[in-house]
């Protein structure tokens, strides 16, 4: 093992035992270089002659570039064209920790690691395959998950997905998630929580997340060892009352000794640059401190750097600028709001008793996204294609359930896609 691995072992396992042992193999033997190459480039920052470092440079010391491409840049050259640290841009990763706690105003007094960059959530999701999972690794979720982390997960790190019943009487069903969670021997458990889920769209009750974390934090007190990941892709994105506003992982970030909270955001839909690809890994765990987040946070980069190397500096600088913006936050609630308008047109037009006939919706609340239930005798890949050749509306196949972004559907739309689907329906039944 590389010494600089090592060091880093040395500090998770005096600070957290359990860390050290919910860290796949590839973790314990990652580490970011902080000799070698980077270091020496690090020694050589502010020399007058710097021929260390892999770019090129113009004869006035700024980063060399082409006008063509500078002229469309409404950035200082220096915040675009060099790389950003495997780490993320410094300026950012504190401005996204402390968006982090003005979103989850619980997690006011709570110590979290600084989010480390990543090029946007599948990434992210990857690089906690990377740390935390072995081959054959049970990673548990659930019956309704986003069907990439069949390739970020068990594709790429041989875990194997064990998923639990996810609805039960329109709710969240706590019996099949505390079941599947204390299932089989004591030790290491991965789970990923995904709120608002993709696909149904659902974010649990207040009370519903009340009684999960009670699951995880009972689970922990028996001697399970869990890292939680929570994939936030859509947090924010919450339409009704009564549904939990805070991320799960505010809760978990200080529940347990033996619970690692990994969450997992980024800008890609909360602020609708999904091209832009940039995301934050952020952990917490009862009991953590700056030392054993530092060691944690440079597996991160570590993995990151021989994986990517960093992601885009261009992104990160339009980002940071965007959230130190006075106008940020009121045109983010007027998207918001457009998207409500969207869900709400969902949800009258659902009031439809007709559909019934044909199909029913599953709970949602919150996202992008909801999916349909299709009656019985109906397949959901002949409905797909009926729609398309024949109504012009696209939908995705889940079996006999049909997801929808109504993300991408103008709310004076809506009516009309309803009115496809039972067409079609009709047609294929």
């Amino acid at each position: 093992m590389n010494p600089q691995a090592e060091e880093l072992n040395v500090i998770i396992k005096e600070k957290s035992t359990v860390v050290y042992n919910l860290l796949s193999e590839k973790g314990k033997n990652i580490f970011f270089p902080k000799k070698g190459i980077l270091g020496q480039t690090a020694e050589a920052k502010g020399t007058k002659i710097n021929a260390t470092i892999g770019a090129a440079i113009e004869d006035d010391g700024s980063p060399m570039r082409l006008d063509v491409l500078a002229s469309k840049i409404d950035l200082d050259p220096s915040l675009v064209f060099p790389y950003a640290p495997s780490f993320g841009r410094p300026d950012l990763r504190s401005k996204w920790k402390n968006m982090i706690v003005e979103k989850n105003p619980s997690l006011q007094n709570t110590v979290l690691s600084l989010p480390v960059v990543t090029n946007a959530l599948t990434h992210g999701i990857s690089m906690a395959g990377y740390l935390f999972v072995d081959p054959g690794d049970e990673v548990i979720v659930p019956s309704l998950f986003w069907g990439n982390y069949n390739l970020t997960l068990a594709n790429a790190y041989g875990a194997q997905l064990t998923k639990f019943n996810l609805f039960k009487n329109d709710g969240f069903d706590l019996d099949a998630f505390e079941e599947k969670l204390n299932e089989g021997e004591t030790g290491k458990k991965i789970l990923i929580l995904n709120f608002p889920n993709n696909p149904s769209g659902y974010t649990p009750t207040q009370e519903e997340v009340d009684s999960i974390v009670s699951i995880i934090n009972n689970s922990a007190e028996k001697g399970n060892e869990i890292v939680a990941i929570t994939d936030d892709a859509y947090f924010g994105l919450v339409y009704e009352k009564d549904i939990a506003k805070e991320s799960i992982f505010a809760p978990l970030s200080n529940l347990h000794e033996n619970v690692l909270a990994v969450k997992i955001d980024g800008a890609t839909k909360e602020d609708y640059v999904w091209g832009f690809r940039t995301g934050f890994v952020t952990y917490g765990i009862k009991g953590g401190d700056a030392e054993l987040y530092n060691a944690l946070e440079s597996k991160t980069a570590g993995a990151i750097r021989g994986n990517i190397s960093n992601a885009a500096n261009i992104s990160q600088s339009l980002l940071y600028a965007t959230y130190n913006n006075p106008k940020y936050s009121l045109q983010k609630q007027a998207k918001f709001q457009t998207m409500k308008n969207r869900f709400k047109a969902v949800k009258e037009a659902l009031e439809d008793e007709k559909y019934k006939k044909y199909f029913t919706a599953l709970p949602f609340n919150s996202g992008y996204f909801m999916c349909i239930q299709l009656a019985d005798g109906l397949n959901g890949e002949d409905v797909r294609q009926v729609l398309i050749k024949k109504y012009s509306i696209g939908t995705i196949s889940l079996n006999n359930i049909l997801r929808i972004a109504f993300s991408a559907v103008a709310a004076k739309d809506v009516k009309e896609m309803f009115d496809g689907i039972y067409k079609a329906c009709e047609e294929c039944s």
